[in-house]
Protein backbone atom coordinates (compact mmCIF):
# COMPACT_ATOMS: atom_id res chain seq x y z
CA UNK A 1 0.00 0.00 0.00
CA UNK A 2 2.79 2.45 0.91
CA UNK A 3 4.53 1.71 -2.34
CA UNK A 4 1.33 2.43 -4.27
CA UNK A 5 0.84 5.73 -2.44
CA UNK A 6 4.46 6.68 -3.11
CA UNK A 7 3.95 5.99 -6.81
CA UNK A 8 0.85 8.21 -6.88
CA UNK A 9 2.78 10.96 -5.12
CA UNK A 10 5.60 10.68 -7.64
CA UNK A 11 3.24 10.81 -10.62
CA UNK A 12 1.49 13.92 -9.32
CA UNK A 13 4.77 15.57 -8.34
CA UNK A 14 6.03 15.12 -11.89
CA UNK A 15 2.76 16.49 -13.24
CA UNK A 16 3.14 19.54 -10.98
CA UNK A 17 6.58 20.19 -12.45
CA UNK A 18 5.29 19.85 -16.00
CA UNK A 19 2.29 22.07 -15.27
CA UNK A 20 4.54 24.78 -13.85
CA UNK A 21 6.74 24.66 -16.95
CA UNK A 22 3.73 24.66 -19.26
CA UNK A 23 2.18 27.62 -17.47
CA UNK A 24 5.40 29.55 -17.97
CA UNK A 25 5.58 28.53 -21.64
CA UNK A 26 2.02 29.63 -22.34
CA UNK A 27 2.43 32.83 -20.37
CA UNK A 28 5.51 33.71 -22.39
CA UNK A 29 3.46 33.37 -25.57
CA UNK A 30 0.56 35.40 -24.23
CA UNK A 31 -1.72 32.34 -24.34
CA UNK A 32 -4.36 31.62 -21.70
CA UNK A 33 -5.34 27.96 -21.24
CA UNK A 34 -8.89 26.97 -20.32
CA UNK A 35 -9.40 23.45 -18.95
CA UNK A 36 -12.90 22.05 -19.62
CA UNK A 37 -14.07 19.20 -17.37
CA UNK A 38 -17.30 17.25 -17.58
CA UNK A 39 -18.76 13.79 -17.71
CA UNK A 40 -19.32 12.06 -21.09
CA UNK A 41 -22.38 13.28 -22.95
CA UNK A 42 -22.57 16.67 -21.26
CA UNK A 43 -22.51 18.53 -24.58
CA UNK A 44 -19.01 19.86 -23.95
CA UNK A 45 -17.82 19.34 -27.54
CA UNK A 46 -20.92 20.91 -29.10
CA UNK A 47 -20.62 23.97 -26.87
CA UNK A 48 -16.88 24.27 -27.54
CA UNK A 49 -17.53 24.14 -31.29
CA UNK A 50 -19.94 27.07 -30.97
CA UNK A 51 -17.50 28.91 -28.71
CA UNK A 52 -14.58 28.48 -31.11
CA UNK A 53 -16.70 29.56 -34.07
CA UNK A 54 -17.73 32.68 -32.19
CA UNK A 55 -14.11 33.46 -31.29
CA UNK A 56 -13.12 33.14 -34.94
CA UNK A 57 -16.05 35.35 -35.94
CA UNK A 58 -15.06 38.19 -33.60
CA UNK A 59 -11.36 37.92 -34.42
CA UNK A 60 -10.08 36.37 -31.19
CA UNK A 61 -7.17 34.00 -31.93
CA UNK A 62 -8.26 30.71 -30.37
CA UNK A 63 -7.20 27.08 -30.66
CA UNK A 64 -8.26 23.82 -29.05
CA UNK A 65 -6.85 20.50 -27.96
CA UNK A 66 -9.33 17.71 -27.34
CA UNK A 67 -8.62 14.44 -25.53
CA UNK A 68 -10.30 11.06 -25.86
CA UNK A 69 -9.45 7.46 -25.18
CA UNK A 70 -9.96 6.66 -28.85
CA UNK A 71 -11.06 8.16 -32.21
CA UNK A 72 -10.47 11.66 -33.57
CA UNK A 73 -14.18 12.39 -33.88
CA UNK A 74 -14.15 15.40 -31.58
CA UNK A 75 -11.20 17.04 -33.33
CA UNK A 76 -13.01 16.65 -36.64
CA UNK A 77 -16.12 18.31 -35.19
CA UNK A 78 -14.21 21.15 -33.56
CA UNK A 79 -12.23 21.88 -36.74
CA UNK A 80 -15.50 22.89 -38.41
CA UNK A 81 -15.28 26.09 -36.34
CA UNK A 82 -12.33 27.28 -38.40
CA UNK A 83 -10.00 27.31 -35.37
CA UNK A 84 -6.79 25.25 -35.21
CA UNK A 85 -7.44 21.94 -33.44
CA UNK A 86 -5.34 19.01 -32.27
CA UNK A 87 -6.39 15.61 -30.88
CA UNK A 88 -4.74 13.72 -28.04
CA UNK A 89 -5.48 10.00 -27.79
CA UNK A 90 -4.84 8.85 -24.23
CA UNK A 91 -4.90 5.13 -25.10
CA UNK A 92 -7.12 4.24 -22.17
CA UNK A 93 -5.91 6.84 -19.66
CA UNK A 94 -8.91 8.52 -18.01
CA UNK A 95 -7.41 12.02 -17.84
CA UNK A 96 -4.96 14.40 -19.46
CA UNK A 97 -1.62 15.16 -17.85
CA UNK A 98 0.45 18.30 -18.26
CA UNK A 99 3.28 16.49 -20.02
CA UNK A 100 0.90 15.04 -22.61
CA UNK A 101 -0.49 18.48 -23.37
CA UNK A 102 2.95 20.05 -23.49
CA UNK A 103 4.20 17.52 -26.04
CA UNK A 104 1.17 18.07 -28.26
CA UNK A 105 1.62 21.85 -28.20
CA UNK A 106 5.32 21.84 -29.06
CA UNK A 107 5.82 22.87 -32.66
CA UNK A 108 2.08 23.25 -33.24
CA UNK A 109 0.51 26.03 -31.17
CA UNK A 110 0.03 28.91 -33.64
CA UNK A 111 1.80 32.17 -32.88
CA UNK A 112 -0.49 34.79 -31.42
CA UNK A 113 -2.97 32.29 -29.97
CA UNK A 114 -4.80 34.14 -27.22
CA UNK A 115 -7.08 31.38 -25.96
CA UNK A 116 -6.27 27.68 -25.79
CA UNK A 117 -9.26 25.52 -24.90
CA UNK A 118 -8.40 22.08 -23.56
CA UNK A 119 -11.26 19.59 -23.72
CA UNK A 120 -10.34 17.02 -21.10
CA UNK A 121 -11.36 13.36 -21.20
CA UNK A 122 -15.03 12.92 -20.27
CA UNK A 123 -14.66 12.10 -16.58
CA UNK A 124 -15.41 13.98 -13.35
CA UNK A 125 -13.00 12.06 -11.12
CA UNK A 126 -9.39 11.71 -12.31
CA UNK A 127 -9.08 14.95 -14.34
CA UNK A 128 -9.88 17.01 -11.24
CA UNK A 129 -6.55 16.03 -9.71
CA UNK A 130 -4.29 17.11 -12.57
CA UNK A 131 -3.14 20.67 -13.13
CA UNK A 132 -2.65 21.31 -16.87
CA UNK A 133 -1.05 24.71 -16.50
CA UNK A 134 -4.43 26.34 -17.06
CA UNK A 135 -5.48 29.83 -16.02
CA UNK A 136 -9.16 28.97 -15.97
CA UNK A 137 -10.89 25.70 -15.06
CA UNK A 138 -14.51 25.24 -16.08
CA UNK A 139 -16.73 22.40 -14.87
CA UNK A 140 -19.73 21.63 -17.07
CA UNK A 141 -22.90 19.65 -16.38
CA UNK A 142 -25.94 19.12 -18.59
CA UNK A 143 -29.55 19.34 -17.49
CA UNK A 144 -29.92 15.64 -18.38
CA UNK A 145 -27.41 14.48 -15.76
CA UNK A 146 -29.38 15.23 -12.62
CA UNK A 147 -29.17 17.97 -10.02
CA UNK A 148 -26.79 16.19 -7.65
CA UNK A 149 -23.66 16.16 -9.83
CA UNK A 150 -21.86 18.91 -7.84
CA UNK A 151 -22.23 17.18 -4.48
CA UNK A 152 -21.42 13.76 -5.94
CA UNK A 153 -18.22 15.12 -7.54
CA UNK A 154 -17.08 17.84 -5.14
CA UNK A 155 -13.50 18.04 -6.42
CA UNK A 156 -14.47 18.66 -10.03
CA UNK A 157 -16.95 21.39 -9.10
CA UNK A 158 -15.19 22.60 -5.97
CA UNK A 159 -12.00 23.49 -7.85
CA UNK A 160 -13.72 25.21 -10.78
CA UNK A 161 -13.39 28.92 -11.46
CA UNK A 162 -16.65 28.77 -13.40
CA UNK A 163 -19.54 26.30 -13.62
CA UNK A 164 -21.48 25.96 -16.88
CA UNK A 165 -24.90 24.34 -17.28
CA UNK A 166 -25.40 22.90 -20.78
CA UNK A 167 -28.44 21.87 -22.87
CA UNK A 168 -30.68 24.37 -21.11
CA UNK A 169 -33.03 24.38 -24.11
CA UNK A 170 -34.39 21.01 -22.91
CA UNK A 171 -34.35 21.77 -19.18
CA UNK A 172 -38.12 21.87 -18.88
CA UNK A 173 -38.57 18.70 -20.91
CA UNK A 174 -36.31 16.68 -18.61
CA UNK A 175 -37.56 18.29 -15.39
CA UNK A 176 -34.23 19.84 -14.42
CA UNK A 177 -34.35 21.39 -10.95
CA UNK A 178 -31.99 24.34 -11.40
CA UNK A 179 -32.33 25.63 -7.83
CA UNK A 180 -31.29 22.28 -6.37
CA UNK A 181 -28.31 22.18 -8.74
CA UNK A 182 -27.27 25.70 -7.76
CA UNK A 183 -27.51 24.86 -4.06
CA UNK A 184 -25.18 21.92 -4.65
CA UNK A 185 -22.72 24.10 -6.54
CA UNK A 186 -22.65 26.69 -3.76
CA UNK A 187 -22.25 23.95 -1.16
CA UNK A 188 -18.97 22.75 -2.67
CA UNK A 189 -17.77 26.06 -4.15
CA UNK A 190 -19.38 29.13 -2.56
CA UNK A 191 -19.48 32.17 -4.78
CA UNK A 192 -18.50 30.46 -8.02
CA UNK A 193 -20.25 32.02 -11.02
CA UNK A 194 -22.68 29.83 -12.98
CA UNK A 195 -23.62 30.29 -16.64
CA UNK A 196 -26.57 28.75 -18.50
CA UNK A 197 -25.79 27.68 -22.07
CA UNK A 198 -27.26 25.88 -25.04
CA UNK A 199 -25.16 24.83 -28.02
CA UNK A 200 -28.36 24.36 -30.01
CA UNK A 201 -29.76 27.86 -29.55
CA UNK A 202 -26.51 29.70 -28.84
CA UNK A 203 -27.68 30.82 -25.40
CA UNK A 204 -24.79 31.87 -23.20
CA UNK A 205 -22.06 31.45 -25.83
CA UNK A 206 -21.24 35.17 -26.00
CA UNK A 207 -21.38 35.45 -22.21
CA UNK A 208 -19.01 32.50 -21.84
CA UNK A 209 -16.52 33.91 -24.34
CA UNK A 210 -16.70 37.31 -22.64
CA UNK A 211 -16.02 35.70 -19.24
CA UNK A 212 -12.98 33.86 -20.58
CA UNK A 213 -11.64 37.00 -22.25
CA UNK A 214 -12.03 39.01 -19.04
CA UNK A 215 -9.97 36.42 -17.19
CA UNK A 216 -7.41 36.45 -20.00
CA UNK A 217 -7.18 40.22 -19.65
CA UNK A 218 -6.31 39.86 -15.99
CA UNK A 219 -9.65 40.50 -14.33
CA UNK A 220 -9.93 38.91 -10.92
CA UNK A 221 -11.24 35.37 -11.20
CA UNK A 222 -13.16 33.43 -8.61
CA UNK A 223 -10.95 31.65 -6.06
CA UNK A 224 -12.38 28.18 -5.35
CA UNK A 225 -13.14 27.31 -1.76
CA UNK A 226 -10.63 24.45 -1.74
CA UNK A 227 -7.86 26.87 -2.72
CA UNK A 228 -8.79 29.26 0.08
CA UNK A 229 -8.74 26.43 2.59
CA UNK A 230 -5.30 25.45 1.39
CA UNK A 231 -4.05 29.00 1.86
CA UNK A 232 -5.28 29.01 5.47
CA UNK A 233 -3.58 25.67 6.03
CA UNK A 234 -0.27 27.02 4.73
CA UNK A 235 -0.45 30.13 6.90
CA UNK A 236 -1.19 28.08 9.99
CA UNK A 237 1.94 25.99 9.34
CA UNK A 238 4.37 28.78 8.46
CA UNK A 239 6.18 28.48 11.77
CA UNK A 240 7.73 25.20 12.71
CA UNK A 241 6.50 22.94 9.91
CA UNK A 242 7.84 22.63 6.38
CA UNK A 243 6.03 20.71 3.68
CA UNK A 244 8.10 20.65 0.49
CA UNK A 245 6.31 20.50 -2.83
CA UNK A 246 7.81 19.63 -6.16
CA UNK A 247 7.04 22.99 -7.77
CA UNK A 248 7.86 25.24 -4.85
CA UNK A 249 4.47 25.15 -3.13
CA UNK A 250 4.02 23.80 0.35
CA UNK A 251 1.41 21.77 2.14
CA UNK A 252 1.35 18.72 -0.14
CA UNK A 253 2.92 16.22 2.18
CA UNK A 254 -0.14 14.07 2.76
CA UNK A 255 -1.11 15.48 6.16
CA UNK A 256 -4.86 15.93 6.60
CA UNK A 257 -6.24 19.44 6.45
CA UNK A 258 -7.30 20.75 9.89
CA UNK A 259 -10.94 21.06 8.84
CA UNK A 260 -11.03 17.74 7.05
CA UNK A 261 -10.69 19.05 3.50
CA UNK A 262 -7.91 17.97 1.16
CA UNK A 263 -5.32 20.36 -0.18
CA UNK A 264 -5.76 22.33 -3.38
CA UNK A 265 -3.25 24.74 -4.89
CA UNK A 266 -4.43 28.24 -5.76
CA UNK A 267 -1.80 28.61 -8.47
CA UNK A 268 -3.55 27.53 -11.66
CA UNK A 269 -6.52 25.31 -11.01
CA UNK A 270 -5.16 21.91 -10.10
CA UNK A 271 -5.18 20.43 -6.62
CA UNK A 272 -2.10 19.32 -4.75
CA UNK A 273 -0.82 15.79 -4.68
CA UNK A 274 -3.68 14.44 -2.65
CA UNK A 275 -6.65 13.69 -4.87
CA UNK A 276 -9.20 16.26 -3.80
CA UNK A 277 -11.93 13.70 -3.30
CA UNK A 278 -9.75 11.53 -1.10
CA UNK A 279 -9.86 8.41 -3.29
CA UNK A 280 -6.85 6.65 -4.76
CA UNK A 281 -6.44 7.05 -8.50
Amino acid sequence: MCRTVDLHQAVLAKNDENALALRGYLGGRGTVAVNLLSSPGSGKTALLERLLARAVEVGTPAAAVTADLATENDATRLARSGAPVQQILTDGLCHLEAGMLQRRLEGWLPEGTRLLFVENVGNLVCPASYDLGETLRIALASVTEGEDKPVKYPAAFGLAHLVVITKTDIADAVGFDRETFLRGVQQVNPGVPVLDTSARTGQGVDALLAHVLRCAAGDERHVPVLARQHERYLHSHENGHEHPHADGHEGADGHPHPDGHPHAREAGAGPSREQAQGHPR
